[in-house]
């Protein structure tokens, strides 16, 4: 499962901060998910439930809510309403960047927030909800004694999972405007529901509620003995794998492509018609390469040139790696960083062309060791003589065959 960190913005203009979590082969679907009260992208359950569905072929996201994890804006100032609309500027994102969703799914009260949200998401097919309450009021009875003095002051601080909060007394009025189970009536979506029955947080009744006020198809899934958080690497797996192969009977039937065949000696690479998102294989291992964004790509993995880029700095590595332990010095480790671009010929004081652009890829080593000086000149004479660096200094010539 590949990782890629990501930003958009909320409808206020604040930054929103999200994780998409991408599958090793093609993309099948997109997901949007959303996490439960107060926590963050970054909750177990969250990150095992993306692997699970990533795993299946389906990409999710996951973010922090506005005033939550790494996201900007005050909690205080947010409410249910606030969250709607996070998740439909997320949903936007993807739809700008990618592909728009086919799949909601949120845990507690995200999912309660994804099932009011989901009318205004066309592009969704599927939704899912992870031990949710049936209705947003029911986060309420959570802030305890602290009621009296949101009525009294117009704000309170509570603890929350542990953590201190400032809620305002908008918060509670917010609740109380969404008919949650008119939304599941008139969902027009597949539904899943998961439900714990030893839940304490969220009672089971909770689902039952859902299951009923939604129409056909609608399933429900049994958690057996998770807890509230799926606290269990065990239950948030088997949540996400399950959660993958019911979304799969709602996607649209994707054309199978061939495994790509492949010798121990040879790369091979294939770029569909409809993007520049290219599987690569080399020998049993794969690669994605991509193209950013700002070109039409999707940004889904390092372009051509950063592939050539950690050719050279990975082969200088262990060249320098291999020389350091034949001539047995203290040497810890080596880092590499390498950069590539173009630059006017006329500027490159020893290159053998005198006019046009050529290729520049500045290199970077540094050591961590107790080397003396002397040792560190001879191996930044060694890093010349890495393959990589020889092959691109070399006379190189590609010879192109038809299939």
């Amino acid at each position: 499962m590949q990782n890629l960190r990501v930003e958009f913005k909320n409808d206020a203009g604040q930054t929103l901060s999200g994780i998409l979590d991408l599958p090793a082969t093609p993309v099948q679907a997109y997901a949007l998910f959303a996490h439960c009260f107060t926590c963050s992208k970054n909750l177990k359950a969250a990150t095992n439930i993306s692997r699970a569905m990533a795993d299946a072929g389906v990409a999710v996201l996951r973010f922090d809510f506005t005033g939550l994890g790494q996201s900007e804006g005050d909690f205080a100032d947010t409410n249910f309403s606030s969250n709607v609309s996070d998740l439909l500027a997320a949903a936007a994102f993807l739809e700008a960047h990618y592909a728009a969703p086919a799949i909601l799914l949120g845990h507690s009260l995200g999912g309660t927030a994804v099932l009011q949200a989901a009318a205004s998401v066309p592009s969704a097919v599927a939704v899912a909800t992870i031990a949710s309450p049936s209705e947003p009021t029911h986060v309420a009875h959570m802030f305890g004694d602290a009621r009296d003095e949101l009525d009294e002051k117009g704000y309170a601080d509570v603890k929350l999972g542990g953590r201190p909060f400032t809620v305002r007394r908008q918060f509670l009025d917010d609740l109380g405007k969404h008919n949650l189970p008119v939304a599941i009536g008139s969902l027009r979506k597949a539904l899943l529901v998961m439900h714990a029955p030893l839940d304490d947080i969220v009672a089971i009744d909770n689902a039952a509620a859902m299951f009923s006020a939604a129409k056909h198809p609608k399933s429900f899934v049994s958690l057996d003995k998770a807890d509230h958080l799926l606290s269990s690497n065990d239950d948030s797996l088997y949540a996400g794998r399950v959660l993958a192969a019911w979304a799969t009977r709602y996607l649209p039937t994707r054309e199978e492509t061939t495994e790509l065949a492949v010798s121990d000696d040879e790369v091979v690479a294939r770029t569909p018609g409809d993007s520049f998102r290219t599987e690569v294989r080399a020998g049993r291992h794969r690669l994605v390469a991509d193209e950013p964004t700002t070109v039409g790509g999707t940004d889904l993995g390092p372009t051509p040139y950063d592939l050539l880029s950690a050719a050279l700095a990975a082969c200088t590595t262990m060249t320098l790696k291999m020389y350091a332990s034949h001539k047995k010095l203290k040497l810890r480790s080596t880092t590499v960083r390498v950069t590539h671009g173009k630059i006017h010929a006329e500027d490159c004081a020893d290159c053998e062309s005198d006019s046009g652009k050529i290729d520049q890829f500045r290199r970077e080593v540094s050591f961590d060791g107790d080397l003396t000086d002397q040792e560190i000149a001879r191996m930044l004479e060694i890093a010349d003589l890495c393959p990589v660096h020889k092959t691109l200094h070399g006379e190189v010539k590609v010879r192109t065959t038809l299939a």
